[in-house]
């Protein structure tokens, strides 16, 4: 039973994600020390204030058939409640949305969701009594939807699946009714961040960065943070860490270089001054400049197949980097005869 378990949990952390942010994320859910401490300090629930990374189980294999591409990132736990003299279960469902746009059918993905995780729960009480369910004393397991949204700007869906019906002001009583918790990074500051001194709270102020302001304000951060992080972190919670920084700096265009040297510093407890050699990255200039790199190449690439660019004006092509020039440049080589037609055209009045 133990092996079939295990090998459930190996074909978890197997799964293929080829969207990189929610690959990162998805490491954060399947760690379940990171997890606790999202339950704990994140959530704002009561009941998940004390809760363990022993108390969690994760359940997602059961419902991999259910997942499409992008979507393999979401998390069904088991959490083992211990409020009680007979331990309960609540189910959690984590769902990570990174797009700058609102997902507004999120109500109902979660409904298919829950009823998926409660038609399990059911089959699992059935093989252990037959007929359990049709009992009157039978419930049902609390569930937990929880959003972890760190894209920029507000969550505005409906929250409550209700909302998301017509004439709900007539048949609302009929009308399935509930809501799911969103857990917006936007709302901390990296001081509420920086107060909660987990590993967590790290791995989100990361999350946070967009621009090249944004990594000048980590250069404040008490070092007594990090090193509270250094002296107590797990080894196997530092190397996630790692991995998990490396996914979302290289989002942002950062120089493999540097990522390598920042994980690197991470897992070996080296957080001193772990700012301050990074460079002031502009993560909108840089896609910019790739962009503009792209258009540059694809003109060579045209006027290639007409003729033998001189040297002098592919380097002028490539060093050009206003989108607007680059526009110009691509429609009069897709047109042009010849490469002294497109010089004389494009780059006629800078060689006089």
């Amino acid at each position: 039973m133990k092996d079939k378990k295990e090998q459930g949990s190996s074909k978890v952390n197997q799964i293929r994600n080829t969207k990189v942010k929610d690959s990162g994320a998805k490491l954060i859910f399947d760690n379940h020390i990171l997890c606790a401490q999202f339950l704990r300090g994140y959530t704002d629930v009561e009941l998940l204030r004390d809760i363990q990374p022993e108390d969690i189980e994760d359940i997602s294999e059961r419902f991999l058939w259910m997942w499409q591409e992008g979507r393999d990132s979401d998390s069904v736990k088991k959490i083992h409640l211990k409020r009680a003299a007979e331990e309960e279960t609540l189910y959690l469902i984590a769902l990570i949305e990174h797009q700058s746009s609102v997902d507004y059918d999120m109500a109902f993905r979660i409904l298919r969701y829950i009823v998926q995780v409660l038609t399990d729960y059911a089959d699992e009480q059935e093989k252990k009594q037959k007929s359990v369910t049709k009992t009157k004393e039978f419930r049902y397991p609390p569930i937990l939807p929880v959003v972890f949204y760190d894209g920029i700007g507000n969550w505005t869906a409906e929250t409550d699946f209700k909302a998301r019906v017509y004439l709900n002001d007539v048949l609302g009583d009929f009308i399935p009714d509930f809501r799911y918790l969103v857990v917006p990074l936007s709302k901390y500051t990296n001081q509420e961040l920086v107060d909660k001194g987990d590993e967590l709270s790290l791995i989100m102020l990361i999350d946070k960065l967009r621009n090249a302001a944004d990594f000048q304000k980590l250069k404040d951060i008490p070092a007594e943070y990090f090193e509270s992080i250094s002296k107590n972190s797990p080894e196997s919670v530092l190397k996630l860490i790692g991995k998990i920084i490396s996914v979302l700096l290289l989002r942002m265009n950062v120089p493999k270089e540097e990522v390598a040297d920042f994980t690197d510093r991470v897992e070996r407890r080296d957080f001193t001054m772990l700012f301050e050699n990074f460079e002031t990255y502009d993560v909108q200039e840089t896609r910019r400049i790739s962009k503009a790199e792209g258009k540059a190449e694809f003109i060579l690439e045209l006027l290639e197949d007409i003729g033998t660019v001189p040297e002098d004006v592919k380097a002028r092509i490539l060093k050009e980097r206003d989108l607007d020039t680059l526009g110009q440049w691509r429609r009069a080589a897709a047109r042009a005869e010849s490469v002294e037609q497109f010089a004389a055209e494009c780059l006629g009045s800078e060689e006089k």
